[in-house]
This record gives structure tokens, C-alpha cells and sequence, in this order.
């Protein structure tokens, strides 16, 4: 995407998009919820963005029905979830995370998000 230092969202780990995504999987493993519903036959993952009320969630599709997909696939599932949660937060709070929102080409004086 871009060759720009982002900081991590949940710590003050700073680096490329790349290697922040990577420390997050890695750092913050714990902050990417798992659930499953054995009524609904349901699978799903969510994490909260540290700067506003958003959680990233979607359903694991598991291609079969083992009981311990979940925690066996939790590192590759977070990262889907980190991949997610870095969208938000570059897109809703890029200061934050240490980028000027003009060079992601965003208006930092619009209303941008604030219905979401």
C-alpha cells in the first residue's frame, strides 16, 4: 500500500504496515475474540477498536467441522481480524496511529465515519 510508520493501535509499537500487522497478530493475539455457536452452527471472530465503539466481526467459514478449528486456526483467523481493524483505523482514526490523514488522502475535517 503505502511506505509509511504506522503505530500500533493497542501499544506504542511503531513501524511499517507490514510489520505492525505482523506485531499485532503476534503482541495482541488475546484481543481477537472467538466464538462458537453450536446452535446456530456458527463460527465467528470480532475485535474492538481501541479508539471508538466499532468492532470488527465476520463469520469463519471452516471447510470442515472440527470442534477445535477455532483454537487451532487462531493465529491465521487474527490475522484476518488485524487485517480488518487496521482498515478502520487507518480509514476513521489515522492520527491516532500517527499518520497524517492527507496522505492517505482523507479529509481530517470531514465527518467521515461518524455515523458508522
Amino acid at each position: 500500500m503505502f511506505n509509511i510508520e504506522v503505530k500500533c493501535p493497542f501499544c506504542e509499537v511503531t513501524g511499517g504496515l507490514m510489520s505492525t500487522h505482523a506485531h499485532m497478530a503476534e503482541a495482541h493475539l488475546g484481543l481477537v475474540i472467538t466464538q462458537h455457536d453450536p446452535e446456530a452452527d456458527r463460527m465467528t471472530y470480532s475485535i474492538a477498536c481501541p479508539y471508538c465503539e466499532h468492532i470488527a466481526s465476520s463469520q469463519v467459514k471452516p471447510r470442515n467441522r472440527n470442534p477445535r478449528f477455532l483454537q487451532e486456526y487462531k493465529a491465521e483467523i487474527a490475522m484476518v481480524a488485524f487485517d480488518q481493524i487496521l482498515y478502520h483505523v487507518l480509514g476513521e482514526h489515522p492520527a491516532d496511529v500517527g499518520i497524517d490523514p492527507a496522505v492517505l488522502g482523507l479529509d481530517s475535517d470531514s465527518d467521515h465515519g461518524k455515523d458508522e
